[in-house]
């Protein structure tokens, strides 16, 4: 199941926490092996400096989760 972890309608940046609270809320509905974290749209319309760190905090929330999972 893909869950966007993200945010693309305003340019502000999550932060890694906020996006281990989404998938944390996913995974209430799915096993871990099944969730793929995401955006919730295309990010074409973004400055490439948001989606760079919207990006980086989407990888910095997962990886969150999966230390919590080990």
């Amino acid at each position: 199941m893909m869950v966007g972890g993200i945010g693309v309608a305003i340019y502000q940046i999550e932060t890694p926490e906020e996006v281990a609270t989404t998938l944390r809320k996913a995974l209430q509905f799915v096993d871990p092996d099944k969730l793929f974290p995401c955006t919730n749209c295309c990010m074409a319309t973004l400055p490439r400096h948001v989606a760079r760190g919207k990006l980086q905090a989407l990888s910095a929330g997962a990886e969150i989760v999966r230390q919590e999972l080990r």
